[in-house]
């Protein structure tokens, strides 16, 4: 990606050197906030159930806050969003709408429709679109028809209840513009749709988080109107300016809980939350307070809009009063806009397609809206529950209590997962890095910090159970963020690398002193995010006792233990003691691979006669079996392929007589690593968990067509086990796995069980980097045929390519407008639709339908790199420069041209 100078990176130079406050206010709202742990204050710990989508209206949320397009600081301490009302709907839309884990026939589900359609890093400019329909909600609906639907069957969505048939709903498009650190712009665009004309009343709304109620004592913030805006007061952000151009009333309440509605109980003011929809839906006139004071407020502005018509609602948040010009107001957000045209223009490759630029551009968007604050003092909430944290804790995260969260991050998606997710969060810093470094370390450092690391090294896994197990691709992510970090600007912040280093030092020993029973150098690290990929619930105790070798979780520790010995070379640049630790971690990888390709007695991971990996089940008598399921399990082996620069090797000659006197005494090791320790062609060494051989009948299923070669990626799971299921049986007990392009048929982990078949990015992404990195080790004397039997032979940077192809033509409209990642629903080739894209969880296996989440662009985000990646880029590029040198790839005459750089 070619360097920039437009005014977006010199906001990023000013947030990043200057520490000027760019970030503080950005769209860290969440979309929903209600079925979290925090906000699960139940006896039986259902948080579903416990704080309801009905409840949200009117209970004062005690961590967070959510809203439509929101916008807030970032501690969330006063919030901006939109609520609307189309004359029909039973209470006022301020939240979108979805199924609980126990509603829907496939876990929890959203149920409306919105886009993030642009963003910038700075959030000085950013733009989202919402469906409004304009006939009464289907809320019971929804709920009534998914209930009746078992596990084999379709989800009925939003589109399937015909709401939007004739076109009858609203377009609401949210821009956001910032015209200064702390001053921010809201226009908000409403076009009818449909054939008729169509009434509407939307509410700009401002308000603060409560804060006050929790904590006896706390200074109370305020809101007053003063002469047509609202005076803001509040004790650590100072005061402050809202307004909303134009003459429309203003309406005030308290963002305090309705006891008398939800408990029966007494309120402390009449003035309650949810006052605002009694006033507007119910036309309760003295809900809202007479005196225009409060903690949550809005404009209430009804407008009647022709057909295919639009009105126009401009709101400016600042620390002054600011112009009430509209024609001034647009020429900021026009500025803004174009601002945000130029900082893509100039990071993206210019080989890149229309289509593709347009998929990277609002990939990227949606990754930005996911930005969220996550506050969860977790000593305090156990507290709350009446839990002594000194003691033995029954609650979830019991031994979590120090965990003290109050930060902005990264999340997989804004409705269905508001939280943070450890292995989720390595990836999306390593798509964000793409538009924000700085952001993108400073989430890696956050994981890595005392207030989240537990004392004894392990990384928290996410809400639902922090002491649950996530693959450890930390140390990937921050080395190539590290790598675009030294690309982007020139110079390498080996600072940042070494702190983080040995704060993943800590994390690598947990695994090594918790993950490994038997201390033979093969790991167990149960659940590793695959869900019901296998047999059993891995994160459970088997039905045979015993334990599982683990196939993905010693490969990941391959990985990890290949990039610390590549972070360990990087610091001994200018560190010579950290070659103690390079060889450590060698040695660490080097028995890993001794113990993966172990064959002895038919026990080992590798099955000769099938030419793949497995998990080996080690069962109480002693003896073991292999599980022979072809997932994406036996395909992880792969990601463990690293190349290491010549400038990492060839001045360290006392690393390499050290490794070379180490597999010298170790003839296992030299057997089978020994070929990798020979520099290639131009200087590289490989390090990889297999031969050539092995490599080759590995890719031979990987790249089949009939197993896990998908028209649109890799899979999870082999087709080959549609037509052959694998069982195990226990006493009376059999335990199956078969393939299933979409949904999974498995209740294992609940509603959500998904991976039984469908792509999803992470493990496609580390796949084409081992590709890459195999490429550069072998070269373009080794080919394979892609698809396997077609007879058409490619080189590995190939087969990458043609990986990364599949993978976003998933997004690709075709002739006709149609995206596969929509299933063929018409719609959404349509006029108002076709430029909007939706960013799922998955992928059906066979057609690439969107799947899961509908909005988590958190790790499906990556797409966003794989086109831009590969734009103009040779094979014999990447041979010349490196895995690294890619990164730092020059424009091209073009580029300087028509002055990109």
């Amino acid at each position: 990606m070619a360097n920039s100078s437009g005014a977006e990176s010199r906001r990023l130079h000013d947030a990043d050197i200057n520490a000027t406050a760019w970030r503080r206010w950005g769209p860290y709202l969440s979309d929903r906030q209600w079925g979290g742990v925090r906000e699960d204050y139940s006896a039986g710990g259902d948080a579903w159930s416990y704080f309801t989508h009905d409840h949200a209206r009117s209970r004062a949320y005690r961590w967070g806050e959510d809203g439509i397009a929101g916008f807030s600081d970032d501690r969330q301490l006063l919030c901006l969003a939109v609520a609307m009302w189309n004359g029909n709907d039973p209470i006022l839309k301020e939240r979108y709408f979805g199924l609980t884990n126990g509603e829907g026939n496939h876990g929890e589900d959203v149920k409306e429709y919105w886009f993030h359609v642009d963003g910038t890093p700075t959030h000085s400019y950013m733009r989202m679109v919402y469906k409004y329909p304009q006939r009464a909600f289907p809320y019971n609906d929804l709920v009534a028809t998914n209930r009746q639907r078992d596990r084999r069957a379709f989800e009925y969505e939003l589109l399937d209840t015909g709401i939007f048939a004739e076109d009858r709903y609203f377009d609401v498009t949210v821009e956001y513009a910032k015209d200064g650190p702390e001053d921010v712009l809201a226009r908000i665009t409403v076009a009818n749709r449909g054939p008729d004309p169509a009434m509407l009343r939307l509410l700009p709304t401002v308000w603060f988080r409560n804060t006050w109620s929790w904590d006896e004592g706390a200074a109370r913030p305020g809101l007053r109107e003063e002469n047509g805006a609202i005076r803001i007061d509040h004790p650590e952000l100072g005061e402050r300016w809202w307004q909303c151009l134009g003459d429309h009333p203003l309406i005030f309440t308290e963002n305090e809980t309705n006891n008398e509605r939800l408990f029966g109980g007494a309120n402390r003011t009449p003035y309650v939350k949810d006052a605002f929809d009694r006033y507007v839906v119910h036309g309760e006139k003295e809900a809202v307070n007479p005196e225009r004071v409060g903690t949550k407020a809005a404009a209430d502005v009804a407008m009647e809009i022709p057909p295919g018509g639009e009105s126009i609602i401009r709101v400016r948040l600042g620390r002054e009063r600011g112009s009430a010009d509209a024609a001034d107001f647009d020429a900021i957000m026009e500025a803004r806009r174009q601002e945000a045209d130029q900082f893509y223009a100039d990071l993206l490759q210019p080989g890149l397609g229309e289509a593709e630029r347009k998929i990277t551009r609002q990939a990227m968007a949606g990754l930005l809206w996911s930005k969220q604050y996550y506050e969860y003092d977790v000593e305090r909430w156990l507290a709350e529950h009446g839990q002594d944290t000194l003691g033995a804790s029954t609650l979830r995260n019991g031994d979590w209590y120090h965990l003290s969260a109050s930060d902005v991050f990264s999340m997989p998606d804004t409705w269905e997962y508001p939280w943070f997710a450890a292995w989720d969060l390595a990836f999306q810093a390593v798509a964000i890095a793409g538009v924000d470094l700085g952001f993108a370390k400073k989430q890696i450092d956050l994981l890595l910090s005392r207030r989240y690391l537990h004392p004894n090294g392990q990384i928290p896994a996410y809400e639902w159970n922090f002491g649950d197990v996530n693959p450890p691709v930390h140390a990937w992510a921050t080395y190539l963020i590290y790598e675009v970090d030294k690309a982007r600007n020139g110079r390498a912040d080996h600072a940042w690398l070494e702190g983080t280093f040995h704060k993943l030092a800590k994390n690598f020993m947990w695994w090594v002193n918790r993950k490994d029973v038997d201390g033979r150098n093969i790991f167990q690290g149960g659940f590793l995010g695959l869900d019901n990929i296998g047999v059993f619930d891995r994160s459970a105790p088997l039905p045979t006792g015993g334990h599982l070798d683990q196939a993905d979780g010693t490969a990941w520790m391959a990985l990890y233990a290949q990039t610390m010995l590549q972070m360990a070379l990087e610091l001994s640049v200018t560190d010579p003691v950290y070659l103690e630790q390079a060889q450590t971690y060698f040695e660490h990888f080097a028995w890993i691979s001794v113990a993966v390709n172990h064959v002895a007695a038919g026990e080992g991971m590798w099955d000769e006669e099938d030419g793949f990996f497995y998990d080996l089940l080690r069962l109480p008598d002693g003896s073991a079996r292999r599980l022979k399921v072809r997932s994406m399990v036996g395909l992880l082996p792969l990601a463990a392929a690293t190349v290491y620069e010549p400038r990492l090797t060839e001045h360290r000659p006392e690393l390499v007589k050290g490794v070379q006197e180490f597999a010298d005494r170790h003839p296992a090791v030299r057997a089978l690593i020994g070929p990798g320790l020979a520099p290639g062609p131009h200087g590289e060494r490989l390090l990889a968990l297999f031969e050539q051989n092995r490599l080759r009948r590995i890719l031979a299923r990987l790249l089949d067509e009939e197993e896990f070669l998908s028209p649109y990626g890799i899979r999870s799971l082999s087709k080959h086990h549609a037509e052959h299921p694998f069982e195990f049986r226990v006493g009376e007990q059999v335990y199956g796995v078969t393939y299933q392009p979409a949904e999974s048929d498995s209740g294992m982990f609940g509603g959500n069980s998904n991976w039984r078949g469908p792509v999803w990015f992470p493990v496609n992404a580390l796949m084409i980097r081992a590709l890459l990195n195999l490429y550069v080790g072998y070269g373009d004397s080794f080919t394979v045929q892609c698809p396997t039997g077609s007879g058409v032979h490619m080189t590995l940077f190939e087969v990458a390519r043609e990986i990364s192809d599949r993978l976003t033509r998933i997004f690709v409209p075709d002739e006709h407008g149609n995206r596969p990642c929509y299933g063929g629903q018409p719609i959404f080739a349509s006029e108002h639709w076709k430029d909007l894209i939706l960013f799922a969880e998955y992928f059906h296996g066979d057609n690439g339908a969107g799947l899961g989440a509908a909005h988590q662009t958190g790790w499906t985000g990556l797409v966003a790199l794989f086109p831009n990646l590969f734009a103009g880029l040779s094979g014999q590029e990447l041979l010349d420069n490196g895995m690294a040198g890619v990164l730092r790839r020059e424009p091209d005459e073009e580029d300087r041209h028509e002055g990109r750089v």
